[in-house]
């Protein structure tokens, strides 16, 4: 901390939770961050049970020694990546801006 900031209180800290700028932030963030993760799980398992009980359909052959268990496998890595692009997007254009201003209203506040 500068010598110049003055800290930021217990109260002041509760007070932005409550506040309705912060409970949109919240809001924004659960609107994505549930419904991706659960298409995510969805996906996953959907390859887990595939593996499991659908040998031959796994162990189809696409192209050479390629198969749709390989694919499958390594579109969990793209989906992954694509997810994680995707994600920080959205924390660019929509949870970033809206963080800084709270953030700014509190440290401003305080000083």
């Amino acid at each position: 901390m500068a010598p110049t900031e003055t800290a930021v209180s217990g109260q002041e800290y509760l007070a932005v939770q409550a506040s309705p700028e912060f409970q949109e932030l919240r809001s924004r963030l659960r609107r994505f961050v549930f419904p991706m993760s659960a298409l995510f799980l969805i996906w996953y398992a959907a390859y887990v049970i595939l593996g499991a009980f659908a040998h031959d359909f796994m162990a189809t052959k696409v192209w050479g020694d390629i198969n749709v268990g390989l694919l499958i496998g390594l579109g969990q890595f793209v989906s992954t990546f694509l997810i994680t692009f995707i994600y920080v997007r959205f924390a660019n254009r929509e949870l970033d801006p809206r963080a800084e201003a709270i953030r700014t209203e509190l440290e401003g506040g305080a000083a």
